[in-house]
This record gives structure tokens, C-alpha cells and sequence, in this order.
């Protein structure tokens, strides 16, 4: 001790006039280390490598403000921001007091202590057997590397990793979860998470919609909307359509990404589109099926010229116990036809009820009941499927007779309010449309809409004050196939203009060998009146009386060196007949008609004729 003091006396005694000892120089150290997170304690050290006996130290904060310390260590508990900054000290002893040197700067810094944030993958409402996957996230700190501790409830969790499985989850995994990080090479912790509650539910529910309608027409647009009840997070959706086949199988026809709900449209259907469709949704890893959805039916009509299907009563609402026929008539004499329906199964007529005749297929119910209400069509053996109709059955008093095919733009559209028993003595019956009244009816139980178009789709149900309303049907309407008026109209003036032409000719040709007739006609004498009324002609089956007001007027010709006989008919208004015969107005119209015939027989009252020819006739018609 005396061999290091004695030098160090003599240092000080060499440095006295500075005040200061020179050469001597304190370190500064920091513990547990110099960046902090607010709230944490740090601890700063001033050493000296000489004996410390007698020294005391002086701590320069940053705001240049000096804290002596007799031990060489200054703690700051519970670390604010305006902690953070450069610190250095130095130490002195005796009096007067000499200093050392200032120990070289330290700066600590002073950050807000980060939280964690939990989420929950898929989302905070799992369904059973499920996987889910929680996360800590933690961002700031200035922390390169955490370690995590979870907490179930309170009661932590042996788990070091970010990420915090659980597989299956069942309801045990239900409860409070919370996490927390802790510097993995420091003694730095971040705050506890906020609590996230996991809830369990039943496999979810996933509901299928149609818009605008189930009943459509080729051409038209609908869109199948999948939705997942009471989940927000993403799905990914698969439609489906169920094969109408004896064994039940799932055709995948689209699948999108969304996130509670997911669409599926068809711009412009056609009748292949027709049949049952359900949709399911999945999500995760592994991937978590829902249960399939619930099942719509589109329907698309179009035109077949070759099959129609006929059903009796022809009408979309059936009483219960009442019998319904269907069939399949094929024009074309092509077999294969059979009816078939959907109503919560795929199914052709049950054996006791079927039957086939020729190339008709037809199916009898001979009692309805409600669980009969369904979609039927007509299907050939390669699969195709026309008209499907829906049917519906119902235990109540009152329903309405609509149309089971779609209405035609153009044609008439009637309506009536059905009964199941008698029907009232009152049958006044209000009609509605989509929920509004469309008709009030004073009398009667019909209503009757003419000339139909597309505005006049829509639901429609009838209802009586005393026997209640009836279900509601959709009745659509589609675009009228018949040509285009401008061809009917061209088409008619062209023939017109044909007809007149050929009249005019035909006229001309009468005149010109009218003067070359021969006088020695037996038919009818040069004396004797054109205008005479013939009672009868005698064809080869014998004679034709003429009709009653009639008036018809022939006059028989015979050119010499022809074979053909020239009739010109002419019908006159008001004409007076014999008094046996009753007095008739007809049209003011003359027909002129040009007949060549084989030989043939005419009587008049003087001898018969031998006439011969051809068949054809022509008509010119002239207002």
C-alpha cells in the first residue's frame, strides 16, 4: 500500500497549482445497459483504477447539472424520456479538492416501451375443428430479437416462438388469450398485449341467393351470392352444380375469392344453365371446409319445337290431394323423353305412378302432397333438359291459377283465384303484384292483363276477405318470336301488288277473246240473261247447292278449240233472292275467279257440257 500510495502523493503534490490531477481519468460505465425503455431503472458507475479511499464522484447529466455520489454508482428509477442523453463524471478528493479528468461520454437513450399486438388467424370466432393461429407482433424498442410468453387466461403458456397453434381447436382452446416479448440477448420485456378473446361455433352456416330471380329466359343475366354467416374474414367460394343423375355428384363450375360473401354471375344463361345449385366456402392451413349451402334451382326456358311438356291442370299452384299429370310429347317421334323432378332429392316419377305410352312419357300423382312441390322437366337420355316448371303443393284454401310456362310479350295474361272447397258466395278477389295491388276486383274472382311484356314480370298472388290470400307465384314473360313487323308488312304488299297484276292480265286476256266466242255455246244461249242466277252445279258427287246469300253469278263461256271453262264470279251487296231463300249482306268484294278443271259435267236447264282443263285457280281480290 505505501509503494502505490507514495507515487500517487507525489502526482498529487506536482498537480496542486492545477487543481486537478493529471493523468488520472475515471470509467464510466452503464448497467444494465444504455438503451432503456421508459419505467426501467438504470444504474451509472464511475471507477477509478487507483485506490477509491477518499474520493467522491461527480455525475454530469445532460443537462449539465452535477450529482456527487460517495460509493461511484448514481441509479435512475423508473427512466423518463428527458433521462436520455450524454453522461460522463469524474472524481475528487482532499481540500482544497483536486479533480480527475472527465471519463469519456456515455449517452443512454430512452425509448417507449413497445405492446405487442395479438391477432388471431383465421379471426376471433372459430369454428370447431378448426386450426388457428395466434401472433405477437412488436414493433420498436430498438430490440433486434424477442423471445414471446403467452398466457391463456392469465396462466402462461410454454411457448418461446412468435406464432401460437392450435390445431383442431376445441373448447377447452376457448378463453382470454394475451402475449408478451422479451429481448432474447437483454433483459428488455415489452408490455402484455391486449387480450383476445377466442370464441368457438358450430361448423358455419353458408346460405346461397338468387338475384334477380330463379325463373329465367335464355338470354337473361342472374347472379348466385354465397354467403357465410356471422364470419368476416376471407373465403374463398366454390359453386356448385348438382348432376341430375340416379347418383348424386357435385360439377364445380366456379370458384372466387372474397371475404364473407362471393359472387357468381352468368351475363347471358341458356337452357343448359338449368338445374340445382349449391356452394361451399374454405379457408386456412389446412384447409377448413364449411358445410355445403343450401340449394337453389335455376330455371331457363327456351324454345324447342320438337318436345313440349303438357301438364294437367295446366297451372303452377296445386291443391294437396289433388292429382297432377305430367308429360313429355315429342313431336319428332324420337324416344327418350321421361319426366323428372327436383324437390329436396333428384328423382324420376316412383315406379307406381309411372307409365309410357308410345312416344309420350307421362307421369300421374294421383295425390299431391305439399312434399311434392318441385321443379319438373322433360330429360333425354343424353341429358338434356327441357321446361323445367316449378310446381307447388299447399294445404290451404286458397290459391291462384297462373301460367306454368312463361307468358309470350304480346299475349293476354289471365289470372283467377281458385277455392278448395265450394266457391264463396262472394267472389270478389284482389290481385297483387310484387306486394301492391295490381287489381281490385268489384265482382268476379278473374283477372285479365292483355298484351303482356317484360315490365309485368314479377310475384303475384290473389286474396278473398273471407278465405285469406294465396302463396305467390313468379310469372315471367318472354320476348315474342313471330317475324318482325316490317317483314309481315313487305310480305303482304308484295303479294298484293303479284295478285293485282296477275288480275289485270287475266282481265285483258278475257276481254281480247271475249268477241272470239263462240255463239253456238250450249251452255247458255247468246239471248239468254249473263246475269241469270245458277241454282246448282253438278260436280261428279252430284250437286252443290249454293249457299243462302251467296249471290254468286256465273257466266259460262266456251271457246271454240278450247277445253277449259271461264268463270266470272261476282258478289253484289244486298242481292234479293227467291223468297225461300233468306236475304244476306255480303262484303263489298269482287272475286274473280280463273278455273281450268278436268272434264267435268255442268248442267244448266238446257243440255249438259263437256268441258276439260286443268286444276288451277286463281283468286285476284279487289276492295
Amino acid at each position: 500500500m505505501e509503494l502505490i500510495s507514495v507515487p500517487l502523493a507525489l502526482l498529487l503534490i506536482l498537480n496542486i497549482h492545477s487543481g486537478q490531477t493529471k493523468d488520472v481519468t475515471p470509467t464510466l460505465t452503464v448497467q444494465p445497459q444504455t438503451s432503456v425503455f421508459i419505467g426501467d431503472s438504470v444504474t451509472l458507475i464511475c471507477e477509478m483504477h487507483q485506490s477509491t479511499d477518499g474520493w467522491e464522484f461527480i455525475f454530469i447529466t445532460p443537462s449539465n447539472t452535477e450529482s456527487t455520489e460517495t460509493t461511484g454508482t448514481k441509479t435512475i428509477r423508473s427512466v423518463k424520456v428527458s433521462d436520455g442523453g450524454e453522461y460522463k463524471c469524474r472524481a475528487g478528493r482532499g481540500n482544497p479538492q483536486v479533480y480527475t479528468q472527465y471519463s469519456e461520454p456515455i449517452t443512454v437513450t430512452v425509448t417507449v416501451r413497445p405492446t405487442p399486438l395479438l391477432s388471431v388467424d383465421p379471426d376471433k370466432l372459430v369454428f370447431r375443428g378448426e386450426t388457428v393461429n395466434l401472433k405477437c407482433v412488436i414493433s420498436g424498442g430498438g430490440v433486434s430479437s424477442w423471445q414471446y410468453s403467452w398466457y391463456k387466461d392469465s396462466i402462461i403458456q410454454q411457448n418461446k416462438l412468435q406464432y401460437y397453434t392450435i390445431r383442431s381447436v376445441a373448447e377447452s382452446d376457448a378463453g382470454k388469450y394475451t402475449c408478451e416479448g422479451t429481448e432474447t440477448s437483454g433483459p428488455r420485456y415489452s408490455h402484455i398485449s391486449s387480450a383476445v378473446t377466442l370464441t368457438l361455433s358450430d361448423k358455419p352456416q353458408t346460405v346461397l341467393s338468387v338475384s334477380p330471380q330463379q325463373w329465367l329466359t335464355e338470354g337473361d343475366s342472374v347472379t348466385l351470392m354465397c354467403e357465410v354467416i356471422n364470419s368476416s374474414t376471407d373465403w374463398t367460394f366454390s359453386w356448385f352444380n348438382v348432376q341430375m343423375n340416379e347418383d348424386v355428384d357435385y360439377e364445380l363450375v366456379s370458384n372466387s375469392s372474397g371475404g364473407s360473401k362471393g359472387i357468381y354471375t352468368v351475363s347471358s344463361v341458356t337452357v343448359k344453365h338449368t338445374g340445382v345449385y349449391m356452394c361451399r366456402a374454405e379457408r386456412g392451413d389446412p384447409v377448413y371446409h364449411t358445410e355445403y349451402s343450401n340449394t337453389q334451382t335455376l330455371w331457363i326456358t327456351g324454345v324447342s319445337p320438337s318436345v313440349s311438356l303438357i301438364i294437367r291442370p295446366n297451372r303452377s299452384q296445386h291443391f294437396s290431394s289433388e292429382s297432377l299429370s305430367l308429360s313429355c310429347e315429342d313431336h319428332s317421334n324420337s324416344a327418350g323423353w321421361t319426366v323428372r323432378r327436383y324437390t329436396d332429392k333428384l328423382e324420376s316419377c316412383s315406379s307406381s305412378y309411372w307409365r309410357s305410352t308410345g312416344t309420350t312419357s307421362t307421369c300421374t300423382i294421383r295425390s299431391l302432397y305439399t312434399s311434392d312441390t318441385g321443379v319438373y322437366w322433360c330429360q333425354s337420355e343424353s341429358g338434356e333438359k327441357l321446361h323445367p316448371v316449378n310446381i307447388s303443393v299447399h294445404n290451404v284454401y286458397v290459391i291462384l291459377d297462373s301460367p306454368v310456362h312463361p307468358v309470350t310479350e304480346g299475349q293476354n295474361l289471365t289470372l283467377r283465384c281458385l277455392y278448395r272447397d265450394k266457391n264463396p258466395s262472394n267472389l270478389r278477389a284482389e290481385f297483387y303484384k310484387d306486394g301492391s295491388v295490381v287489381q281490385n276486383q268489384t265482382t268476379g274472382d278473374m283477372m285479365i292483363i292483355p298484351t303482356v311484356s317484360k315490365s309485368h314480370e314479377g310475384f303475384y298472388y290473389c286474396k278473398h276477405p273471407e278465405r285469406g290470400e294465396s302463396p305467390k307465384s313468379w310469372i315471367s314473360v318472354r320476348p315474342s318470336s313471330s317475324p318482325s313487323r316490317g317483314l309481315v308488312v313487305g310480305v303482304s304488299v308484295g303479294l298484293s301488288v303479284m295478285f293485282l297484276i296477275i288480275f289485270l292480265v287475266l282481265l285483258w286476256i278475257y276481254k281480247n277473246r271475249k268477241g272470239k266466242v263462240s255463239q253456238s255455246s250450249s251452255a247458255v244461249s247468246p239471248q239468254q240473261d249473263i246475269s241469270q242466277t245458277t241454282d246448282q252445279i253438278q260436280s261428279e258427287d252430284g250437286y252443290t247447292p249454293l249457299k243462302s246469300g251467296d249471290a254468286h253469278v256465273y257466266d259460262t263461256v266456251t271457246q271454240a278449240g278450247l277445253s277449259h271453262v271461264l268463270y266470272s264470279q261476282v258478289s253484289f251487296k244486298k242481292k234479293k233472292l227467291k223468297k225461300k231463300d233468306s236475304v244476306s249482306e255480303t262484303a263489298d268484294i269482287t272475286y274473280a275467279d280463273i278455273e281450268l278443271k278436268p272434264k267435268k259435267e255442268v248442267k244448266t236447264k238446257k243440255k249438259k257440257d263437256v268441258v276439260s282443263g286443268s286444276d288451277d285457280v286463281t283468286y285476284a281480290q279487289i276492295k
